[in-house]
């Protein structure tokens, strides 16, 4: 058996080439053949208003009034929002708000819980 790398997504050890891409049967996740070994030091950390790093599942609440764009509604502040997931670009933070739906926030906007 070759000696391939496990899936960054779901450690899955039946990763298979294709056509230059690593694919894994398991949860359908490809990357590309250069991109392994460079994650770790492309890996951003993204952080809230306190400084403390956030991750994939967290919770965190909201510490100011911020504007829904295209609504009239807002999220309050103090607004708690479960398993959060983390995005590049300016909104890294995807979510589902309790009574507004998915969006996407900004870090600088959010403390996190626990």
């Amino acid at each position: 058996m070759s000696n391939l790398p496990n899936c960054p997504e779901c450690n899955s050890e039946y990763t298979y080439e294709d056509r230059g891409l690593y694919v894994c049967p398991e949860c359908a996740h490809e990357w590309s053949m250069d991109a392994v070994g460079e994650e770790s030091e492309q890996a951003e950390i993204i952080c809230d208003a306190n400084g403390h790093p956030l991750q994939n599942g967290d919770t965190v609440t909201v510490i100011k009034n911020l504007k829904v764009k295209g609504s009239s509604s807002d999220v309050k502040v103090g607004t708690k929002i479960k398993n959060i997931r983390l995005v590049s670009g300016d909104h890294n933070i995807d979510c589902k708000i309790p009574g507004i739906g998915s969006m996407g926030l900004k870090s600088e906007f959010v403390k996190k819980i626990g």
